[in-house]
């Protein structure tokens, strides 16, 4: 279904993001603060199952349009690279944040998990960039798309769990390594947007 050298491009580019601090991140380090790291981990698999609905809700949506029209497809294709390079450029733009943790009020573990996955599904941006990112992973000669799109959410999925749960293992350690090395909260928002840019502008290194 997948060649070797595109399920090895789908992960570099996700651990990629997953490297650069983000609302996942943040969320999964301020909860196993709070509550330890049950906690964290929970909140991780919270995030990672809402990713895991958006998977499906862009699985079926663009199997349709795919069975639909090939061109429909491509257009999408195009659209969701539009949109990566937006995000890439935004985020070479934006200022760095505060790093610092949010405060959160304390719940119980099945609350942790079930918070961070309606954050996660509620998330527009999320949705949005589910629907830009997968398919430029999912080409109709390879197989049925949606055994596509499903095998990608899956992959992503797993993941992010395993990255969630090193952050909630060692996240005392991560505090003081972006204490002791400052310049990645300078420029994080850059490096996000090398990785955005580079991925929009793979579609049209491969039309030509």
């Amino acid at each position: 279904m997948f060649t070797i050298s595109t399920l090895s491009t789908f992960i570099i580019i996700v651990i990629g993001l997953f490297l650069i601090p983000g609302p996942a991140v943040l969320l999964t380090a301020t909860r196993t603060v709070q509550g330890g790291r049950q906690a964290g981990i929970m909140a991780g698999l919270g995030i990672a199952t809402g990713d895991f609905i958006h998977t499906l809700f862009a699985a079926i949506g663009l199997s349709a349009i795919l069975m639909t029209s090939a061109t429909a497809f491509q257009v999408v294709k195009f659209a969701g690279a539009g949109y990566l390079l937006y995000l890439g450029i935004r985020s070479m733009l934006e200022k760095p944040t505060d790093p610092s943790l949010p405060q959160v009020a304390p719940m119980s573990n099945l609350r942790m998990y079930s918070q961070a996955i309606l954050i996660e599904v509620l998330n527009p941006k999320t949705a949005l960039f589910f629907l830009a990112f997968l398919p430029q992973f999912v080409h109709p000669e390879n197989g049925a798309s949606f055994l596509q799109f499903l095998v990608l959410g899956l992959l992503f999925v797993a993941l992010s769990i395993m990255y969630t749960t090193l952050i909630a293992v060692s996240v005392r350690q991560l505090g003081r390594l972006v204490k002791r090395v400052p310049w990645m909260g300078r420029w994080s928002g850059k490096l996000v947007g090398v990785i955005y840019i580079g991925l929009g502008l793979k579609v049209a290194f491969q039309s030509r």
